[in-house]
């Protein structure tokens, strides 16, 4: 395959090419023609996989140190670096790491508390929204790409992005796997941790920064609304069927790639974004695993606990 295939342009006017219907489901699940479209995004396909593998293994520290609504936040400001970027001309996946970084910063430097973590992160919410729209409004180019930094799009990693994202997903795992254990531990009981000599403001702020580049990855593929379906729900949904240091992350993993990997093999035969069916697979997921769980609290079998108790018995 050659450097240019995956490209918009070569998707774009293949698919102007396809015979267009009015029934609403074809646009939703039509596969006329998918062996052609599989082979023109395969660089999608590797991209779902790899994020899907940093989203699951992040979310579970994401989870057990209850930063869900952080990692909104974060996205919405690497929106607005994204969108300045596709405006200045320098570039979406420079401004979206730019954005994640100073609003991780941000959120790890002045957010050592909860509460104090959610109010800053309740204030850069609507302030990267706002900027990003500005921005997006500015910008005279084609508004699929206005739209796809909202939503997602599976048809704009060519070769070089891809290479990107890879090189950030393996910086985000190695640094995971360097911090793991001094994570964890501050994760469950921080005061603890300090008090035995873990530098668990220096974790705090390190931790932020692999999410903020976590993040900025994440906006690529499913867009800034929808990062906390890759982020968030494969990671709770695994820390309902199992509180297992080794298991939960390998359960959040394997939720957070059959979403990805699914989502677009889904959206491949369809005429809508990518994250309909991502966050719907991600949805099924957790409901099943929310189910499980009932069930076995009501047969008496171990379940799930908190994840503020993720790593206690390791």
């Amino acid at each position: 395959m050659t450097p240019l295939a995956t490209t918009l342009a070569d998707v774009a006017a293949h698919a102007a090419t396809l015979p267009l219907s009015d029934d609403p489901w074809s646009q939703i699940f039509s596969f006329a023609h998918y062996g052609e479209l599989l082979v023109l995004l395969q660089n999608s396909i590797l991209a779902g996989a790899v994020l899907g593998l940093v989203g699951g293994v992040i979310g579970v520290f994401v989870m057990s140190r209850d930063m869900a609504f952080a990692v909104h936040g974060i996205s919405e400001l690497s929106f607005a670096g994204a969108s300045a970027g596709l405006l200045l001309g320098a570039g979406v996946v420079e401004g979206s790491l730019v954005g994640s970084l100073v609003a991780a910063l941000l959120i790890g430097v002045l957010g050592s508390r909860a509460r104090d973590r959610n109010s800053i992160t309740a204030v850069l919410m609507p302030f990267g929204l706002g900027l990003g729209i500005l921005c997006l409004a500015l910008y005279p180019g084609r508004s699929a790409n206005k739209f796809g930094l909202l939503t997602g799009q599976i048809v704009a990693v060519d070769n070089p992005q891809l290479g990107w994202l890879v090189v950030i997903a393996a910086v985000v795992i190695i640094g995971l796997l360097l911090l793991w254990r001094p994570l964890m531990f501050s994760s469950v009981d921080a005061d603890v941790a300090a008090a035995r000599g873990v530098p668990v403001r220096m974790l705090s702020i390190g931790f932020m920064l692999l999410l903020g580049l976590a993040v900025a990855v994440s906006v690529q593929i499913v867009g800034a609304l929808l990062v906390l379906s890759i982020l968030v729900t494969p990671a709770a949904a695994a820390l309902r069927i199992s509180a297992s240091p080794l298991v939960a992350p390998l359960l959040s993993v394997v939720f957070a790639v059959v979403s990805m990997v699914g989502g677009i093999m889904l959206a491949l035969g369809g005429s809508i974004p990518i994250s309909p069916y991502v966050t719907t697979i991600s949805f099924a997921i957790y409901a099943v695993c929310r189910v499980i769980s009932a069930l076995r609290a009501r047969r008496g079998l171990p379940g799930r606990r908190m994840p503020a108790q993720l790593g206690l018995n390791s």
